[in-house]
């Protein structure tokens, strides 16, 4: 009886890790309408709703830890248990990011944040994270393993997007100042990492069924392409 309840509030952590990367890849969707459409309430809705996120990841963990605690957990169960933890962590930090980039554009109201030269690159990278957040979403919820492997190679979009941008900005007939060419460095590396947390999810997931430590081994990664915490 004691391991029925265990796997079924085990399953209850992994629905609400479900529920939350539904909510970082809705955050995700709207930051980038608010940064396109220059829609500064659409944009404080981004920036309200994080909170809700942040405490979700609170109360998830703790729960977590609650199993650890309370229920004596098996080598395979404890896993899982510490596994979920860290995705928390991942779906979290991809709710920031979507802050982040709501962020820029409240901060440049009534203007639009980015210029309309590179508005087709934005709203391409904004369709690319949702659409690697919804694969990393759907492994989430169905345990697959063989997802990860497909979600890097849509993170590469994103990749290929983010060096787009930075040879526009090189070119020679960037017009737009250095305040544009600072926002649109900070946004084009907060799209890229939100990819990159949405793989790393997909990489647990695969380390759950699997229990197999190199399924977690990072790509390699620029150093330069991590972003501050927040846009300046």
């Amino acid at each position: 009886m004691l391991r029925v309840s265990f796997r079924r509030e085990l399953q209850d952590v992994l629905d609400e890790l479900v529920r939350m990367m539904g909510m970082a890849r809705t955050a995700m969707h709207q930051a980038t309408e608010a940064l396109l459409e220059a829609d500064v309430q659409l944009a404080d809705s981004v920036i309200a709703a994080d909170a809700e996120l942040d405490d979700l990841r609170e109360e998830t963990d703790a729960r977590a830890v609650s199993l650890l605690a309370l229920q004596a957990p098996v080598a395979t169960d404890l896993r899982s248990i510490v596994t979920a933890m860290r995705i928390s962590s991942d779906i979290e930090r991809m709710g920031d990011l979507a802050r982040h980039v709501a962020k820029v554009a409240r901060m440049r109201f009534p203007d639009q944040a980015v210029p309309e030269e590179v508005e087709d690159v934005f709203r391409s990278m904004g369709e690319s994270a949702e659409q690697i957040c919804r694969a990393a979403e759907e492994a989430l919820a169905s345990l697959d393993g063989l997802a990860a492997h497909e979600i890097e190679q849509l993170d590469d979009d994103l990749d290929d997007a983010h060096r787009e941008l930075f040879d526009r900005l090189l070119q020679q007939e960037w017009s737009h100042g250095t305040t544009a060419a600072v926002d649109t460095t900070l946004l084009s590396r907060y799209y890229e990492r939100f990819g990159d947390h949405a793989v790393s999810v997909a990489r647990r997931v695969r380390f759950l069924v699997t229990a197999d430590s190199a399924d977690l081994a990072d790509r390699p990664t620029d150093p330069s392409r991590v972003p501050p915490e927040e846009p300046v």
